[in-house]
Protein backbone atom coordinates (compact mmCIF):
# COMPACT_ATOMS: atom_id res chain seq x y z
CA UNK A 1 0.00 0.00 0.00
CA UNK A 2 1.14 3.26 -0.79
CA UNK A 3 1.62 6.28 1.41
CA UNK A 4 -0.17 9.29 -0.17
CA UNK A 5 0.93 11.28 2.37
CA UNK A 6 4.75 10.69 2.53
CA UNK A 7 6.91 13.74 1.27
CA UNK A 8 4.46 16.15 2.04
CA UNK A 9 6.24 18.63 4.43
CA UNK A 10 2.49 20.19 5.34
CA UNK A 11 1.85 16.74 6.99
CA UNK A 12 5.16 16.91 8.97
CA UNK A 13 5.58 16.89 12.64
CA UNK A 14 6.60 20.39 13.16
CA UNK A 15 4.67 21.65 10.04
CA UNK A 16 2.52 23.71 12.19
CA UNK A 17 4.71 25.36 14.95
CA UNK A 18 5.88 28.50 15.35
CA UNK A 19 9.21 30.15 15.13
CA UNK A 20 9.21 30.30 19.03
CA UNK A 21 7.81 26.68 19.08
CA UNK A 22 10.70 25.59 16.93
CA UNK A 23 13.15 26.76 18.72
CA UNK A 24 12.04 23.65 21.42
CA UNK A 25 12.89 21.18 18.87
CA UNK A 26 16.33 19.98 20.36
CA UNK A 27 14.58 18.98 23.15
CA UNK A 28 13.27 15.74 21.46
CA UNK A 29 16.29 14.65 20.89
CA UNK A 30 17.70 15.38 24.35
CA UNK A 31 14.53 13.63 25.53
CA UNK A 32 15.19 10.47 23.25
CA UNK A 33 18.58 10.16 23.93
CA UNK A 34 18.10 10.59 27.70
CA UNK A 35 15.67 7.65 27.69
CA UNK A 36 18.00 5.71 25.52
CA UNK A 37 20.57 6.28 27.81
CA UNK A 38 19.33 5.72 30.64
CA UNK A 39 18.48 2.44 29.54
CA UNK A 40 21.06 1.39 28.20
CA UNK A 41 23.12 1.93 31.01
CA UNK A 42 21.05 0.56 33.89
CA UNK A 43 21.20 -2.88 31.42
CA UNK A 44 25.65 -2.42 31.61
CA UNK A 45 24.81 -2.16 35.46
CA UNK A 46 22.79 -5.31 35.56
CA UNK A 47 25.12 -7.33 33.00
CA UNK A 48 27.93 -6.11 35.63
CA UNK A 49 26.32 -6.94 38.47
CA UNK A 50 24.55 -10.31 36.97
CA UNK A 51 27.84 -11.60 36.03
CA UNK A 52 29.50 -10.74 39.27
CA UNK A 53 27.08 -12.70 41.48
CA UNK A 54 27.58 -15.88 38.77
CA UNK A 55 31.10 -15.78 39.83
CA UNK A 56 30.97 -15.06 43.43
CA UNK A 57 28.12 -17.55 43.90
CA UNK A 58 29.02 -19.72 46.55
CA UNK A 59 30.58 -23.18 45.13
CA UNK A 60 29.95 -25.27 48.47
CA UNK A 61 26.27 -24.57 47.69
CA UNK A 62 25.79 -24.98 43.87
CA UNK A 63 22.20 -25.26 43.83
CA UNK A 64 22.19 -21.92 45.72
CA UNK A 65 20.35 -19.26 42.85
CA UNK A 66 22.54 -16.64 41.96
CA UNK A 67 20.64 -15.12 39.20
CA UNK A 68 20.17 -11.10 39.96
CA UNK A 69 16.56 -9.96 41.08
CA UNK A 70 15.04 -7.03 39.71
CA UNK A 71 12.40 -4.16 40.27
CA UNK A 72 10.98 -1.60 38.55
CA UNK A 73 9.31 0.68 40.24
CA UNK A 74 6.73 2.49 38.23
CA UNK A 75 4.95 1.55 34.78
CA UNK A 76 5.53 5.04 33.13
CA UNK A 77 7.09 5.83 29.80
CA UNK A 78 10.97 5.07 31.50
CA UNK A 79 9.76 2.02 33.38
CA UNK A 80 8.06 0.21 30.04
CA UNK A 81 11.43 1.17 28.54
CA UNK A 82 13.46 -0.05 30.81
CA UNK A 83 11.79 -3.48 30.87
CA UNK A 84 11.90 -3.61 26.87
CA UNK A 85 15.41 -3.47 27.36
CA UNK A 86 15.97 -5.81 30.20
CA UNK A 87 14.10 -8.36 28.62
CA UNK A 88 15.95 -7.97 24.91
CA UNK A 89 19.41 -6.98 26.37
CA UNK A 90 20.45 -8.69 29.34
CA UNK A 91 20.26 -12.67 30.40
CA UNK A 92 18.14 -11.92 33.48
CA UNK A 93 15.15 -14.48 33.65
CA UNK A 94 11.63 -12.70 33.44
CA UNK A 95 10.89 -14.78 36.88
CA UNK A 96 13.80 -12.78 37.98
CA UNK A 97 11.78 -8.95 37.06
CA UNK A 98 9.20 -7.92 39.04
CA UNK A 99 7.07 -4.60 38.77
CA UNK A 100 5.14 -2.84 41.41
CA UNK A 101 2.87 -0.20 39.35
CA UNK A 102 -0.36 1.76 40.80
CA UNK A 103 -1.88 0.33 37.37
CA UNK A 104 -0.40 -3.29 37.06
CA UNK A 105 -2.63 -3.65 33.84
CA UNK A 106 -0.66 -1.21 32.03
CA UNK A 107 1.90 -3.41 32.01
CA UNK A 108 0.51 -6.40 30.10
CA UNK A 109 0.17 -4.45 26.79
CA UNK A 110 4.68 -3.79 26.90
CA UNK A 111 5.71 -7.05 28.54
CA UNK A 112 6.74 -10.20 27.20
CA UNK A 113 5.89 -13.00 29.71
CA UNK A 114 7.09 -14.51 33.03
CA UNK A 115 7.26 -10.76 34.68
CA UNK A 116 4.96 -10.38 37.57
CA UNK A 117 3.25 -7.47 38.12
CA UNK A 118 1.19 -5.88 41.28
CA UNK A 119 0.64 -2.67 43.16
CA UNK A 120 3.14 -3.79 46.43
CA UNK A 121 6.28 -1.47 47.03
CA UNK A 122 7.44 -3.03 50.48
CA UNK A 123 6.94 -6.33 48.83
CA UNK A 124 9.25 -5.24 45.89
CA UNK A 125 11.81 -3.59 48.40
CA UNK A 126 12.11 -6.77 50.55
CA UNK A 127 12.26 -9.08 47.19
CA UNK A 128 14.91 -7.08 45.27
CA UNK A 129 18.68 -7.18 44.70
CA UNK A 130 18.04 -3.94 42.39
CA UNK A 131 15.53 -1.88 42.27
CA UNK A 132 14.50 1.23 39.64
CA UNK A 133 13.02 3.99 40.85
CA UNK A 134 10.90 5.03 37.93
CA UNK A 135 8.10 7.39 39.50
CA UNK A 136 7.32 11.01 39.25
CA UNK A 137 9.25 13.62 41.67
CA UNK A 138 6.25 14.45 43.53
CA UNK A 139 5.52 11.00 44.46
CA UNK A 140 8.29 10.02 46.00
CA UNK A 141 7.92 11.09 49.04
CA UNK A 142 5.22 8.60 49.83
CA UNK A 143 6.95 5.79 47.52
CA UNK A 144 10.41 6.14 50.15
CA UNK A 145 8.20 5.93 53.07
CA UNK A 146 6.61 2.64 52.44
CA UNK A 147 9.97 1.43 51.17
CA UNK A 148 12.36 2.68 53.88
CA UNK A 149 11.62 0.06 56.36
CA UNK A 150 11.84 -2.92 54.16
CA UNK A 151 14.78 -2.25 52.18
CA UNK A 152 17.82 -4.16 52.47
CA UNK A 153 21.31 -3.43 52.85
CA UNK A 154 22.57 -5.15 49.76
CA UNK A 155 19.70 -3.48 48.13
CA UNK A 156 21.34 -1.47 44.76
CA UNK A 157 18.86 1.58 44.78
CA UNK A 158 18.85 3.12 40.98
CA UNK A 159 16.95 6.02 40.43
CA UNK A 160 15.23 7.44 37.09
CA UNK A 161 13.55 10.08 39.23
CA UNK A 162 14.71 13.41 38.11
CA UNK A 163 15.26 16.92 40.21
CA UNK A 164 15.77 14.40 43.58
CA UNK A 165 19.64 14.68 44.21
CA UNK A 166 21.16 11.07 45.70
CA UNK A 167 21.57 12.75 48.83
CA UNK A 168 17.46 13.60 49.35
CA UNK A 169 16.99 9.80 47.95
CA UNK A 170 19.76 8.90 51.00
CA UNK A 171 17.53 10.62 53.86
CA UNK A 172 14.07 9.67 52.74
CA UNK A 173 14.94 6.09 52.03
CA UNK A 174 17.32 6.18 54.77
CA UNK A 175 20.02 3.57 52.98
CA UNK A 176 22.71 4.84 50.90
CA UNK A 177 23.30 1.96 48.69
CA UNK A 178 21.93 4.53 45.79
CA UNK A 179 22.85 5.13 42.54
CA UNK A 180 21.43 8.11 40.63
CA UNK A 181 23.17 8.99 36.86
CA UNK A 182 23.51 12.78 36.68
CA UNK A 183 23.59 14.00 33.18
CA UNK A 184 24.67 17.37 31.60
CA UNK A 185 24.13 18.83 28.48
CA UNK A 186 25.58 20.49 25.98
CA UNK A 187 24.87 22.33 22.21
CA UNK A 188 25.68 19.64 19.77
CA UNK A 189 24.69 19.72 15.98
CA UNK A 190 24.85 15.98 15.87
CA UNK A 191 22.26 15.52 18.75
CA UNK A 192 19.27 14.43 16.40
CA UNK A 193 21.02 10.61 15.97
CA UNK A 194 18.85 10.06 18.93
CA UNK A 195 15.50 10.53 17.45
CA UNK A 196 16.37 7.53 15.60
CA UNK A 197 15.99 5.99 19.23
CA UNK A 198 11.90 5.22 18.39
CA UNK A 199 12.24 1.26 18.76
CA UNK A 200 14.34 0.51 21.71
CA UNK A 201 15.38 -3.18 20.80
CA UNK A 202 16.64 -2.05 17.42
CA UNK A 203 18.39 1.14 19.02
CA UNK A 204 20.08 -1.11 21.08
CA UNK A 205 21.61 -2.83 18.36
CA UNK A 206 22.67 0.04 16.49
CA UNK A 207 26.67 0.57 16.83
CA UNK A 208 26.31 4.41 16.67
CA UNK A 209 24.12 4.32 19.46
CA UNK A 210 26.03 2.11 21.27
CA UNK A 211 29.44 4.26 21.33
CA UNK A 212 27.60 7.48 21.40
CA UNK A 213 26.17 6.36 24.81
CA UNK A 214 29.44 4.69 25.85
CA UNK A 215 29.28 6.41 29.58
CA UNK A 216 33.35 7.46 29.64
CA UNK A 217 33.73 8.96 26.48
CA UNK A 218 29.60 10.02 26.16
CA UNK A 219 28.69 12.36 22.50
CA UNK A 220 25.93 13.94 20.49
CA UNK A 221 24.78 16.71 23.22
CA UNK A 222 24.77 14.11 26.37
CA UNK A 223 27.15 14.01 29.22
CA UNK A 224 27.61 11.71 32.17
CA UNK A 225 30.50 12.33 34.66
CA UNK A 226 33.22 10.48 35.83
CA UNK A 227 31.51 9.63 39.31
CA UNK A 228 28.63 7.23 37.65
CA UNK A 229 31.53 4.64 36.57
CA UNK A 230 32.92 4.70 39.93
CA UNK A 231 29.75 4.13 41.84
CA UNK A 232 29.31 1.73 39.56
CA UNK A 233 32.76 0.05 40.34
CA UNK A 234 32.02 0.77 44.26
CA UNK A 235 28.85 -0.59 43.71
CA UNK A 236 30.77 -3.89 42.53
CA UNK A 237 32.70 -3.93 45.48
CA UNK A 238 30.12 -3.67 47.95
CA UNK A 239 28.06 -6.39 46.28
CA UNK A 240 31.10 -8.46 47.46
CA UNK A 241 31.45 -7.18 50.76
CA UNK A 242 27.96 -8.30 51.24
CA UNK A 243 28.73 -11.89 49.69
CA UNK A 244 31.61 -12.60 52.58
CA UNK A 245 34.45 -11.97 49.73
CA UNK A 246 38.15 -11.12 51.57
CA UNK A 247 39.82 -8.18 49.74
CA UNK A 248 42.14 -10.16 47.52
CA UNK A 249 39.00 -12.54 46.00
CA UNK A 250 36.90 -9.11 45.49
CA UNK A 251 39.79 -7.45 43.32
CA UNK A 252 39.83 -10.54 41.03
CA UNK A 253 36.29 -11.00 40.52
CA UNK A 254 36.01 -7.16 39.78
CA UNK A 255 39.56 -7.33 37.32
CA UNK A 256 38.15 -10.37 35.90
CA UNK A 257 34.66 -8.86 34.67
CA UNK A 258 36.48 -6.49 32.66
CA UNK A 259 39.22 -8.87 31.36
CA UNK A 260 36.63 -11.46 30.29
CA UNK A 261 35.53 -8.25 27.48
CA UNK A 262 38.91 -6.36 27.25
CA UNK A 263 42.01 -8.90 28.07
CA UNK A 264 44.69 -5.91 28.45
CA UNK A 265 42.67 -3.71 30.76
CA UNK A 266 44.59 -2.04 33.73
CA UNK A 267 43.77 -4.28 37.14
CA UNK A 268 42.54 -2.11 39.81
CA UNK A 269 44.02 -2.76 43.52
CA UNK A 270 42.95 -2.14 46.87
CA UNK A 271 44.64 1.75 46.38
CA UNK A 272 42.56 2.56 43.50
CA UNK A 273 39.83 1.71 46.14
CA UNK A 274 40.81 3.55 49.43
CA UNK A 275 43.29 5.52 50.74
CA UNK A 276 47.10 4.06 51.18
CA UNK A 277 46.70 4.35 54.74
CA UNK A 278 43.64 1.59 54.98
CA UNK A 279 45.34 0.33 52.27
CA UNK A 280 48.59 -0.54 54.11
CA UNK A 281 46.49 -2.56 57.04
CA UNK A 282 44.42 -4.52 54.67
CA UNK A 283 44.60 -8.50 54.47
CA UNK A 284 44.07 -10.18 51.79
CA UNK A 285 41.71 -12.25 53.52
CA UNK A 286 40.18 -9.34 55.45
CA UNK A 287 36.82 -7.90 53.64
CA UNK A 288 36.46 -4.10 52.32
CA UNK A 289 34.50 -2.04 54.85
CA UNK A 290 31.26 -0.87 53.53
CA UNK A 291 31.35 1.86 51.31
CA UNK A 292 28.31 4.78 50.87
CA UNK A 293 27.33 5.49 47.34
CA UNK A 294 26.40 8.88 48.33
CA UNK A 295 29.78 9.80 49.71
CA UNK A 296 31.14 8.25 46.21
CA UNK A 297 28.91 10.38 44.10
CA UNK A 298 29.40 13.51 45.96
CA UNK A 299 32.92 13.95 46.96
CA UNK A 300 36.04 13.03 45.65
CA UNK A 301 36.97 9.73 46.27
CA UNK A 302 40.63 7.50 45.45
CA UNK A 303 39.30 6.31 42.80
CA UNK A 304 37.88 9.19 41.32
CA UNK A 305 41.66 10.18 41.35
CA UNK A 306 42.63 7.36 39.80
CA UNK A 307 40.53 7.18 36.94
CA UNK A 308 40.45 10.53 35.74
CA UNK A 309 44.38 10.41 35.13
CA UNK A 310 44.42 6.72 34.01
CA UNK A 311 43.01 7.13 30.21
CA UNK A 312 44.08 3.40 29.65
CA UNK A 313 41.49 2.28 32.13
CA UNK A 314 38.94 4.77 30.59
CA UNK A 315 39.48 2.90 27.05
CA UNK A 316 39.37 -0.29 28.79
CA UNK A 317 35.80 0.11 30.69
CA UNK A 318 34.25 2.06 27.40
CA UNK A 319 35.55 -1.66 25.61
CA UNK A 320 33.63 -3.81 28.17
CA UNK A 321 31.06 -1.44 27.97
CA UNK A 322 30.50 -1.77 24.32
CA UNK A 323 31.07 -5.37 24.07
CA UNK A 324 28.63 -6.29 26.95
CA UNK A 325 25.76 -3.61 25.43
CA UNK A 326 26.58 -5.76 21.89
CA UNK A 327 25.66 -8.89 23.41
CA UNK A 328 22.44 -10.94 22.00
CA UNK A 329 21.97 -12.83 25.26
CA UNK A 330 19.89 -16.16 24.58
CA UNK A 331 16.01 -15.76 24.59
CA UNK A 332 13.81 -18.44 25.93
CA UNK A 333 9.95 -19.10 26.21
CA UNK A 334 8.24 -17.31 28.71
CA UNK A 335 4.67 -16.40 30.32
CA UNK A 336 2.72 -13.55 31.02
CA UNK A 337 1.70 -12.97 34.55
CA UNK A 338 -0.08 -9.67 35.96
CA UNK A 339 -1.50 -9.93 39.18
CA UNK A 340 -3.43 -7.14 41.34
Amino acid sequence: MVDVGAGLSSLSFDAGLTEDERQLLHLRARSAGLTFCGCAHAVYLCKLVQSLRKHAANTDSPGEDSDLCVGILGMGHIGKKLLLSLLEKSDIKPSHIKISSKRPENAVESVQTGVECFFDNPRLARWADVLFLCCLPSHLPKVCAEMRSHLSKRCLVYSFTSAVPVTRLAQLLGHDFILKPQYDFVACDTADVWLSCTHMTAALTDPLLIEASCPLTMSRGISLGLNWVCAVLYSLLNICTCAGLGSSDALSLINGLFKEKYPHTVELNAQSFISSSYTSSLLTEERFSWISLTVVQTKETPLLRFLSRNKYLQQCISAAYKSLLEETPEKSDIKLSCKT
